[in-house]
């Protein structure tokens, strides 16, 4: 099924045209006829001959994006001028600034704000450094840590190529979470060099979020940072995934009428996000669970784990599929009711949902390409849901983690513990009423006010119930 145009794709293009009747009309016909869509068309310059107009159409793709500028300028006494990539434009000088929170008017201010007023504030935190969260910023700030091995769907393209994702990241941070967070991006994807750089930073934060750092790594980079850290360390993939997958599922099942603890969940990918999904879910009472990776399902007798290929699998293995299965994906998840995807896209169709039980649960969360067709399993599956924000349902991590550190830094935390991981899911799944709950609708909108705050107070509440003594 050809993909559709997207606002991610879309494009904006000043152009001159004829001032003729049809003229307008040509144009939106030629982009339309190719399969663009406009969403924007102004004239913003006028004369008795000529009309300039700008044109802003969503595309598939690049490769689409150029397709629908070829055919306006087929149009007629067409004439191309600029044509500006939106999302690019977006990205121009970097998503994010600082901005001083007090003025500098005089000197008065200078010496206050800088030397020599500043020593007496220095040496009031090197004689108490809990002081620190009172007069730096350090009470409101995240480090949001790569190495730019696992990012998004596009893979190991290092710490530069990753810089964009970790704006966005820290601009979300911001937005939903009122916490200044910084990208660091990391030119090692050596463990010990990753804990021992995220440690020698840490004085400055009070939070610490990594991103996009590949398994198995990933594993061994949040428990030592974890053991070896006095503020929560967050692997967002891992956590933040499962947070938003477990209190989707939880509202789901209330849709179909099911109990966790009863039905059988087929999951797709036993990466970072797959493995924290399912230690979440069987902590909240889930008993049959089979994961498949590319080689089919993960079962103590598989070969390459006998023979200790898979190392990262072996727990997977022992506490999974109590049921033995084996085979491929598509030979296993016949009489699943629930299908969670973190892998790959296109790994299944229509067809092979239909083979699930009845009232079947869909969560296909590979991106951008989930791993079967939306609008085909919403065919066969009574509650489909995916990671893109054109369909509905969409699970994405920023209805969690802006909301989770909120609620540790307000907590003063030290620690990510599983008591704030189910905090956190049922606080999301419980903002979705009885009189609102739907197939269409198990998770609320990024955009819906309560969520962030929703969050962070269960949080907080969680940390502080189980914290001995607040993070320096």
């Amino acid at each position: 099924m050809t993909a559709l145009p997207s606002v991610s794709n879309s494009i904006t293009v000043r152009l001159h045209l004829p001032a003729r009747t049809t003229a307008v009309s040509e144009l939106t016909t030629a982009i339309e006829t190719s399969g663009g869509l406009v969403t924007g068309l102004d004239v913003t310059a006028s004369g008795p001959q000529r009309l300039q107009v700008d044109v802003t159409a969503a595309a598939r793709d690049t490769a689409h994006a150029e397709e629908i500028v070829a055919a306006m300028s087929a149009v007629n006494g067409v004439e191309i001028g600029k044509v500006s990539d939106r999302t690019f434009l977006m990205h121009l000088g970097g998503k994010l600034k600082i901005e001083s929170k007090v003025p500098i008017r005089n000197r008065d201010d200078l010496s206050m704000i800088y030397t020599p007023g500043v020593a007496r504030v220095c040496m009031a935190i090197a004689a108490n450094p809990a002081d620190a969260r009172r007069l730096t910023i350090k009470r409101n700030t995240v480090a949001v840590v790569t190495d730019g091995s696992a990012v998004l769907g596009l893979g190991n393209i290092g710490p530069l190529a990753a810089l964009p994702v970790m704006e966005g990241k820290a601009a979300l941070f911001k937005r939903f979470g009122d916490i200044d967070a910084f990208p660091i991006c990391l030119d090692t994807q050596d463990v010990d060099e990753i804990v021992a750089v995220v440690k020698a930073i840490a004085p400055v934060f009070a939070g610490i979020n990594l991103e996009d750092i590949s398994a198995p790594r990933c594993f061994e980079v949040e428990a030592r940072l974890r053991a070896e850290l006095d503020i929560p360390v967050f692997h967002d993939d891992q956590h933040g995934t499962a947070i938003v997958v477990l209190a989707a599922l939880r509202n789901a099942l209330r849709v179909v009428g099911k109990e966790l603890s009863e039905v059988k969940i087929v999951q797709s990918g036993a990466g970072a996000a797959g493995t924290a999904i399912l230690r979440l879910l069987m902590k909240a009472g889930a008993t049959d669970i089979v994961v498949a990776d590319s080689r089919g399902a993960v079962h103590p007798a598989r070969e390459d784990i006998v023979r200790g290929d898979r190392p990262n699998l072996v727990w997977l293995a022992e506490n999974t599929n109590q049921r033995g299965v084996t085979g491929t994906l598509k030979e296993i998840i016949a009489g699943a009711d629930v299908f969670i995807g973190v892998s790959a896209p296109n790994l299944l169709s229509g067809e092979d949902i239909a083979t699930m039980n009845h009232d079947s649960i869909v969560f296909a969360l590979a991106n951008p390409d989930p791993e079967v067709n939306i609008a085909e399993a919403s065919q066969h599956a009574a509650v489909v849901a995916s990671g893109r924000s054109d369909a509905a349902n969409q699970i994405n991590n920023v209805l969690v983690f802006p909301g989770v550190f909120r609620g540790l830094l307000d907590a003063q935390s030290n620690e990510v513990t599983d008591d704030v991981l189910f905090a956190a899911a049922n606080a999301l799944a419980n903002i979705i009423g009885a009189d609102e709950l739907n197939a269409a609708y198990i998770v609320p909108s990024v955009f819906h006010p309560d969520v962030a705050k929703v969050v962070a107070a269960a949080v907080e509440a969680a940390a502080r119930a189980n914290m001995t003594t607040p993070a320096v």
